[in-house]
């Protein structure tokens, strides 16, 4: 008898070992805002080893600063400079993002939220996957910024103060919307009848004139980021 229950335990045991990792891995389903019975699946392939293949550390450059002040022109400067060294990066830009992704969204204060959330979890996908991200947003309020940068690990959000006084913006005003919000034809622009909240502690803080009272140019400060990302050893 005692031979027979021995067998039949040693038959069982692969099937109580499936079910003991089965029960390891079981996750069970949760509700997040309005999206029910869903769980997080973990991907076969971690961040670390996406990160060795590519020899950078995914991270988010968030330009953020007036419309006028060079987020684009600067962010697109560097991308190419990473490019040249051999860099995987992607560049988001406000009003490319608007397009598509946010095209439902306007400019009141609910949908600059919205907004910017969005590509704040956009942000962190390509992030997670070592790419090194550049967003290019006014992203006029604090706490909006600050929602995106909790998504990441300390180190993975670096914040871009383009630091450009209003009237240099207004002189260069590539789209005329400057003009339209001082004429009252656009409502709720930025800077003009809408608040833009300065970063308190960006990681950069980029100028538009130097000591020598000279414009920067957009290669010198897509330069001072490649110095910081080597110090960190992101590149």
């Amino acid at each position: 008898m005692l031979s027979q229950s021995g067998s039949l335990l040693r038959q069982a045991m692969p099937m109580l070992a499936q079910v003991a990792t089965a029960a390891r891995h079981y996750q069970p389903i949760y509700d997040v805002g309005n999206s029910t019975n869903i769980k997080w699946h973990e991907g076969g392939v971690t961040t670390q080893q996406k990160e060795d293949m590519l020899e950078q550390k995914g991270c988010v450059l968030w330009f953020t600063g007036l419309s006028g002040s060079g987020k684009s022109t600067v962010a697109c400067t560097l991308e190419h400079a990473l490019l040249e060294r051999g860099r995987l990066t992607a560049l988001l830009d406000g009003d490319n993002v608007r397009h598509g992704l946010n095209k439902n969204l306007g400019f009141t204060a609910s949908d600059r939220e919205e907004n910017i959330r969005r590509i704040g979890e956009v942000g962190k996908l390509f992030a997670d996957n070592g790419v090194i991200t550049l967003i290019a947003f006014i992203s006029p309020y604090k706490k909006d910024r600050d929602a995106a940068r909790a998504l990441l690990p300390p180190g993975k959000f670096i914040e871009v103060f383009m630091k450009v006084p209003i009237s240099i913006c207004e002189q260069r005003d590539p789209k005329g919307l400057y003009k339209k919000a001082r004429e009252g034809k656009i409502k709720g622009f930025t800077g003009i009848d809408d608040p833009y909240e300065e970063p308190e502690a960006a990681e950069l803080v980029l100028e538009a004139v130097d000591k020598e009272g000279q414009m920067v140019a957009p290669q010198v400060s897509a330069a001072k980021i490649l110095d910081y990302l080597r110090s960190r050893r992101i590149i």
